[in-house]
């Protein structure tokens, strides 16, 4: 290990990893610090890959069993446990493995172990394997150590069956029922594995509706579907207490959402608790900086992700909402073009969110919601899939994409889409909302038919009243 470096980034996820490539790629000196063996952090290996590696296997079940619809008929899938674990691995140590090649090509010391202030420029980092540390002064630090799951309050209960989502990741088996306490998009994805595996899943959510703060018109479909899929959905429904049974886990209910006949203490054979996650702030000897952590526990930071002490940036997960990995990424490439002396913020107008669950939700700039929060005038345009000739050759009308447009300038504030791949389509909305595209630039965009990106452009259309496929019921004389 050196005895000093231009940048340290501590913790090596997308964000860590994103922003010490970016560095050596300018020319900087560069050192690596995570506790696991090569870069990806939480997401790639206890969150986003694992999580759509299993929820793909879903998928693929999911659609064997509907195609009988269609006339193609299957024999029972068998599930092989060790199998799909092996799948999931190979995916997760080929990206790993891969990023761990790329640091060696661009000479980043990698440091497999865990780092603390000294003050703010010194670390002191304790290998992986030793007990004493060593120490390590550098010109810029970035502080990007994610987040880890929140606990269930109150609840004090431990045990093998009780998973969290980095345990329930792991598919120790198949249960024969699951409750997943959260309705939040961690708890919904999961969920959705287990009950294409076969488990009878019930789902628990303390709000009035699934997927609280995203857009009801989105939500509603999905809703629709997770019901269909589930043993019981509990809206306004809390869990109070969790004791160890003879065969699972005893949760009692309470709340308003609970059916007047429904027990208000059932046995499940595994609980997974995904109420949301907490920052990783409580980094070692933070307190010797200057560096400000907020009662939620979030670092403060500038535009350019610096921290009140000079020498520290922060990016991530552990600098506020949204935790998603590809703002990560762009956090840690503004923090890197600071250092570097450019003038440069991390302003976005748009943030892609995408839950992958069936049919998927993506959303980007102002939704409907947030709209009628702050009282602005919007017009929405929505079109339904019902009118999507590629969404009937799916099998699959049940979607539907919206547009929030200022009604005045016509520009795109804001995208909505929910259906099949809606995560891989949300990007043309982010684009548009960026470059402040309007309805007419939408529409007059030539999109390829038959394809479900058409429907953006159908959704621009209708805002002209001029959408040649929707159906329109003739008026009475």
């Amino acid at each position: 290990m050196p005895q000093s470096t231009q940048v340290v980034v501590i913790g090596a996820g997308p964000g860590g990893y994103a922003a010490a490539f970016y560095a050596a790629d300018l020319g900087m000196q560069v050192a690596l610090v995570d506790p696991d063996v090569n870069p990806g952090g939480v997401c790639l290996y206890r969150g986003c890959i694992p999580s759509k590696a299993l929820l793909h296997v879903a998928d693929v079940l999911n659609e064997a069993r509907h195609a009988e619809a269609w006339g193609v008929t299957f024999g029972a899938p068998k599930i092989d446990i060790e199998k799909l674990r092996a799948f999931k691995t190979k995916v997760v140590n080929q990206l790993t493995g891969g990023l761990g090649q790329l640091s060696k090509q661009r000479k980043i010391t990698y440091i497999q172990g865990t780092a603390g202030f000294r003050d703010p420029r010194t670390l002191e980092i304790t290998r992986e394997g030793q007990s004493q540390p060593e120490t390590l002064t550098f010109e810029h630090a970035i502080i990007a150590t994610g987040s880890r799951p929140s606990t269930l309050p109150g609840v004090t209960l431990q045990s093998p069956r009780l998973m969290d989502s980095t345990s329930a990741l792991e598919v120790p088996d198949v249960p024969g029922s699951l409750l997943v306490v959260g309705g939040g998009y961690i708890g919904l994805e999961l969920g959705t594995v287990y009950a294409a595996l076969g488990t009878k899943v019930t789902v628990v959510e303390m709000t009035d509706g699934l997927l609280p703060g995203a857009d009801r018109d989105l939500v509603n479909v999905l809703a629709r579907r997770i019901e269909s899929m589930s043993e019981a959905v509990l809206l306004k429904t809390k869990v109070v207490a969790m004791k160890e049974a003879k065969n699972g886990i005893a949760v009692t209910f309470e709340g308003e959402g609970l059916p007047a006949d429904a027990p208000k203490e059932r046995t499940f054979d595994r609980v997974l608790v995904s109420v949301g996650r907490r920052p990783n702030s409580a980094v070692p000897g933070l307190d010797r900086t200057r560096v400000k952590v907020t009662a939620r526990g979030f670092i403060e930071v500038d535009p350019a992700r610096r921290t009140a002490e000079p020498s520290i940036y922060a990016i991530g997960d552990v600098v506020g909402e949204p935790m998603l990995a590809h703002k990560a990424s762009h956090e840690g490439r503004v923090a890197v073009e600071s250092i570097a002396g450019e003038r440069v913020a991390f302003e976005p107008l748009a943030i892609p969110a995408v839950v992958f669950t069936d049919p998927e939700l993506a959303w980007c700039g102002l939704t409907e919601t947030d709209a009628r929060k702050q009282k602005r005038e919007v017009t929405v345009t929505r079109f339904p899939w019902a009118a999507s000739g590629r969404a009937l050759t799916l099998d699959r009308t049940d979607g539907m994409t919206k547009l929030v447009l200022d009604p005045k300038t016509e520009r795109v504030l804001g995208v909505g889409i929910v259906g099949p791949g809606a995560g891989e389509l949300i990007a043309e909305g982010v684009l548009a909302v960026e470059m402040g595209a309007n309805a007419t630039d939408v529409r007059m965009t030539i999109h390829p038919h038959p394809t479900l990106s058409e429907t953006i452009m159908e959704s621009a259309e209708v805002f002209f009243g001029q959408a040649t496929h929707v159906y329109r019921p003739r008026k009475k004389a």
